[in-house]
């Protein structure tokens, strides 16, 4: 659900873009994230590179980039920058320690993937165009959803999916939209999302923990096991692992659309 004329009182709305970004933070190393394939090597959610945020916008607006900011915590890295915005009133709590930006260049983009601790998300943008792809839950057995992981197949391109390959999507039913400077982007808890950069730009996410019983108890389970389980098998057994991870995304689709057709 996109909700518009929501943040028209915030300073934000009128002031945040790339360059009032790169004045207030611009002496701020960031954490950088490109689309790599995962490797064996690399820790859970282990940056690809670092730069002085000045240096990264400049970069934004001179040419495209696959480097992307995400999870970069406004209120520890940029305090000054809280006094721009709120916390509205939708009807859930919101974890108001946690406003996180996110940034990227022309044609950059994440993975499908969803969050580990399952949130519900209420996504602000700002600067620049942005695609979004998002599916529920329900819809993971069509996904080649990789196993001990929070992505599906790194190999499938969601804004071009080549479906005499990946089949099983044909069946997923999902949501498509593009956001655009002051509209919200509500993504209720688990839902899959994948985010492409029509044009350079930044988003902010605000986020409530999961109130699904189910759901809150997976939340947990990813946090506290699952991802220490997946760093350890990376360890131990290398880059097979990840292989046989990808593998049997494939694999466990195809069984499950045997099952379900």
């Amino acid at each position: 659900m996109v909700i518009e004329n929501c943040i028209k009182d915030w300073p934000a709305y009128s002031k945040w873009n790339l360059d009032y970004i790169k004045n207030a933070a611009g002496q701020k190393i960031v954490p950088l994230y490109d689309n790599r394939p995962v490797d064996y090597k690399e820790g859970f959610n282990e940056p690809h590179a670092r730069m002085k945020m000045k240096d990264y916008i400049d970069l934004l607006k001179r040419e495209p980039t696959k480097y992307r900011i995400f999870l970069w915590n406004v209120i520890k890295e940029v305090p000054e920058l809280q006094k721009d915005f709120k916390y509205p009133d939708f009807g859930i709590p919101l974890m108001k320690g946690l406003p996180m930006l996110f940034f990227g260049g022309r044609d950059s983009y994440t993975f499908m993937h969803y969050d580990i601790d399952l949130a519900n998300i209420f996504h602000f943008h700002f600067d620049g165009k942005k695609e979004c792809i998002l599916f529920p839950q329900s819809e993971n057995k069509y996904l080649y959803k990789v196993p001990h992981s929070l992505i599906t197949h790194e190999k499938i391109d969601f804004s071009n999916p080549d479906l005499e390959k990946w089949p099983a999507l044909k069946h997923a039913t999902g949501y498509k939209t593009q956001l655009k400077h002051g509209e919200v982007l509500y993504m209720p808890e688990g839902y899959w999302h994948y985010m492409k950069y029509i044009t350079p730009g930044f988003s902010m996410s605000l986020r409530s923990v999961a109130r699904n019983p189910m759901r809150l108890s997976k939340a947990l389970y990813n946090v506290f096991f699952m991802r220490h389980f997946d760093n350890g098998m990376r360890r131990l057994k290398g880059q097979q692992w990840i292989e046989w991870k990808n593998q049997q995304a494939i694999v466990r689709t195809k069984k499950a659309i045997k099952e379900t057709l």
